[in-house]
């Protein structure tokens, strides 16, 4: 294409000129021609541009070439279009300035504002009752608790986390039966492959990083299905070999639906049935919003259900603590797997936390945080009720964050457009394609996963602004 200079001035109110020029189709010329003039600070955030008819007339090029382009860099989050706006610069979390890299990578913006999932409020974690409790505990303790350990973990926290689940979760132990580990992670290791050998039966949509764990361990993993009920229990009968299944029956990760009853009771039959185990990953069980609490699945059967949990969302991913409430029979099996001199969570942090269970501290800390996050998961979705009500909020019932399904007849490609245009304004998110199991046979789902736990009371509001600014227009 020769190159073309477009006096703008007009249009733009400021003397500003567009270079049309190198190889490519008309289209695609256009678009890096506004690309380079946005990330040069040409074109300025909420600079508004001509409308596409009047640029496809200065340029001499057909307008459905010029709304293409359009629409394209709307996708990409380089422009924003709203009714009665005109087409605009996207407004950014902060400029991108370019940083020395190879010639062939594009500059890279560290994000500013963090909405991934499964973060809690690192400005929020209680310092002062923690403190207050590690004084206590560290009073109290006796000499032998600065020795060699109990492989289990501190008795104090192990009597501490049977009389809190028993009473907030449901479930049925006792301390003996509890084995402190580092958070769910390290309890797959412990558990896999010397305890359960088999392959395993998972959700189809689920932490990749888990997947990982059991592939490394040499572990094949079976999808399971999932509707509005939960996972699909009654696929187990077709699941041949697998020796347990893994489920977040509280609140599936990530599309947050609770097990329905009817499931649970199938799923444990399932186990009693055929001799197998039920791995449960209570990993946000304490935040509810807007229904009554739903039980651990291990008070159906202590026997066949293993259930996990940890302090990672609760407190603080920094506080390596989690546990297993094991089946009597598997205890003498991990603790063999987890050795005499296992890097062991800390003894001091184990003491700290049983004394922060026992005096009631974690509770009011839990109830302070589920109304913090409940107020922010309101306001996200007015927000999105405002700016993109065509997208489908799910999964708000519970938990750290939400699913933006993006209408239905989307797609992969939708999803990365709505991903780049986060990362435009400077969002740290996930999308939801990135949790499906390799091998799922189910209906894909697309969307967003937005973590509304992480920012602090003070940024929320610009991380949810940045958001509203990056959410696709209808059509």
């Amino acid at each position: 294409m020769p190159e073309s200079w477009v006096n703008l001035a007009e249009s733009l109110g400021a003397d500003l000129h567009l270079e049309l020029t190198g190889p490519g189709s008309r289209r695609a010329v256009l678009i890096r021609a506004l690309r380079d003039a946005v990330r040069s600070g040409r074109l300025t955030p909420g600079t508004r541009l001509p409308p596409y008819r009047s640029l496809a007339a200065d340029l001499g090029i057909a307008r459905n070439t010029v709304a293409d382009a359009y629409a394209e860099l709307v996708a990409e989050g380089w422009l924003s279009a709203r009714q009665g706006s005109g087409t605009r610069v996207a407004h950014r979390a902060q400029p991108l300035t370019p940083t020395r890299a190879p010639a062939h990578r594009a500059p890279v913006s560290r994000p500013t504002h963090n909405l991934l999932q499964g973060q809690p409020d690192a400005a929020s974690f209680p310092r002062t009752a923690w403190l207050a409790a590690a004084r206590r505990a560290l009073t109290a303790a006796p000499h032998d608790a600065f020795g060699p350990g109990d492989p289990r973990g501190r008795p104090e926290l192990r009597r501490a986390l049977a009389d809190y689940l028993a009473r907030t979760r449901g479930v049925r132990t006792d301390p003996e039966r509890i084995v402190i580990c580092s958070g769910f992670a390290h309890a797959l290791r412990l558990l896999l492959p010397a305890v359960l050998p088999g392959p395993l039966a998972v959700e189809a949509y689920g932490l990749p990083f888990h997947r990982h764990l059991l592939a490394t361990a040499g572990l094949r993993t079976h999808p399971l299905g999932i509707d509005e009920h939960g996972a699909v229990s009654a696929e187990l009968a077709a699941a041949k070999g697998v020796e347990a299944v893994l489920l977040t029956p509280a609140h599936q990760f990530p599309l947050g639906v609770p097990l329905h009853p009817d499931r649970r009771a199938a799923v444990i039959n399932w186990a009693r049935e055929s001799g197998r185990y039920v791995l449960e990953d209570d990993y946000d069980g304490e935040f509810r919003y807007d229904r009554k609490p739903v039980g651990a699945l291990q008070g159906l059967d202590p026997e066949r259900v293993l259930h996990i949990g940890s302090v990672s969302k609760s407190l603080s991913p920094a506080v390596r603590l989690g546990w297993m409430v094991l089946p009597d029979r598997l205890v003498d099996a991990v603790l063999e797997a987890k050795g005499e001199r296992e890097a062991w969570a800390g003894v001091t942090d184990q003491l700290t936390l049983a004394e922060f269970l026992a005096h009631g501290a974690y509770d009011r800390h839990i109830r302070r945080m589920r109304q913090r996050y409940r107020r922010r998961r309101d306001q996200l979705i007015d927000a999105v009720a405002g700016h993109a009500p065509h997208l489908t909020v799910t999964g708000i019932a519970a938990g750290l964050h939400a699913v933006l399904q993006l209408p239905e007849g989307s797609g992969e490609s939708e999803e990365q457009a709505g991903l780049r245009a986060a990362r435009w304004q400077g969002l740290a998110l996930d999308g939801l394609s990135g949790y499906r199991h390799p091998e799922a046979t189910m209906t894909a789902h697309h969307g967003l996963v937005v973590g509304y736990a992480a920012p602090s009371d003070s940024a929320f509001p610009a991380a949810l602004e940045a958001l509203c600014r990056a959410l696709p227009p209808l059509g």
